[in-house]
Parts: C-alpha cells; sequence; structure tokens
C-alpha cells in the first residue's frame, strides 16, 4: 500500500505519515516512510510517502500511489498523476477542487471541522487519519492511537486522539 500524503508546511503532512507509519510497525506491518519539502518548510509545498505491507519493502519511493491525501491545491495539481488507477483519493473539501478527476474519491472538510470543534484548525491532519482509517481500515485504531500518544506532546496528545476518534466517526 502506497499512500502520499500532499499540502503545504505547517498543516502537519509531515506529521501525519509519520504517525501512520510508526503505527503500521506497531500493527506488525513492515512500513517506510519518505518526507521532502520545499525551501521555506512552512508555507512551502511538501509530500510524505508511506509505504505498508505485510512482506519485504523493497522500494524507497513508490512507482504509483493507492492513495493519495491532498490538503492544498497546489499540492494536489502536483501529485494527482501519481495515483494509480483504481486509487482512492482522500481531500479537504475546503481547500482543495478535484473538477473532472476520475478517481474514487472521499472528502471531509477536515480544516473546518478542526476549527468548529477544537478551536484550532492545526487538528485536521489527524482528522483526515481518521477519516482514511475508517474509510480503509489499513491499521487498527488502536495502534494509531499509540503512535500519536508517541509523536505528538504530551500536553495536545488527549485532543488529537478527539480529533483521530472525530474522523474515524465521519466514515
Amino acid at each position: 500500500m502506497n499512500i502520499r500524503f500532499t499540502g503545504f508546511g505547517g498543516q502537519g503532512i509531515i506529521l501525519s505519515g509519520v504517525i501512520y507509519g510508526w503505527a503500521a510497525i506497531l500493527d506488525n506491518k513492515n512500513a517506510i516512510q519518505t518526507q521532502s519539502y520545499g525551501s521555506s518548510a512552512r508555507g512551502g509545498a511538501c509530500k510524505c510517502d508511506v509505504i505498508i505491507q505485510d512482506s519485504y519493502i523493497y522500494e524507497l519511493v513508490p512507482s504509483g500511489n493507492d492513495i493519495l491525501v491532498a490538503f492544498s491545491q497546489p499540492a494536489f495539481e502536483k501529485y494527482k498523476k501519481s495515483l494509480i488507477k483504481n486509487g482512492l483519493l482522500f481531500y479537504d473539501s475546503d481547500l482543495v477542487n478535484i473538477d473532472k478527476f476520475d478517481a474514487e474519491s472521499y472528502s471531509i472538510s477536515a480544516t473546518d471541522i478542526a476549527f468548529k470543534e477544537f478551536g484550532q484548525k492545526l487538528f485536521a491532519n489527524i482528522i483526515m487519519l481518521g477519516f482514511l482509517n475508517a474509510k480503509t481500515s489499513i491499521i487498527n485504531p488502536e495502534a494509531i492511537e499509540e503512535s500519536i500518544r508517541h509523536y505528538v506532546p504530551s500536553k495536545f496528545a488527549d485532543t488529537n486522539i478527539k480529533a483521530f476518534k472525530l474522523g474515524m466517526k465521519l466514515n
């Protein structure tokens, strides 16, 4: 399973991939995670690739992505061709317009939901992780919660877990 998270710096794109990759390992799967971002991390384009398999992983760069998660229009435009035929697109409907894009697509207004539910947009990435995992069942949710607790500062961990569970309910 090749998953690409895309957006701009400051949206938690890299953190999403790190959390998801570590959760896969906690769920007894093999995983690697790579990341790339523009010269100015905050506000610049970025992507995070996660490869998850039950067997050995022999490639660091996926030839195509089974899942594309888009949090900005420029990132979607740049990486939409990386989605394989029959791949799944997940996107923030407030930030991305997929006009005439032919793929099985799922959207939520993650940024708006994060602001309304938690008073901050920064939980949008974790809401999307919950939504993604509820739709795909790639990783055991308990492993994702454990990974969140590992990578998110302790004072924000409980709120991030709530955001993840909210995203799961939006299925």
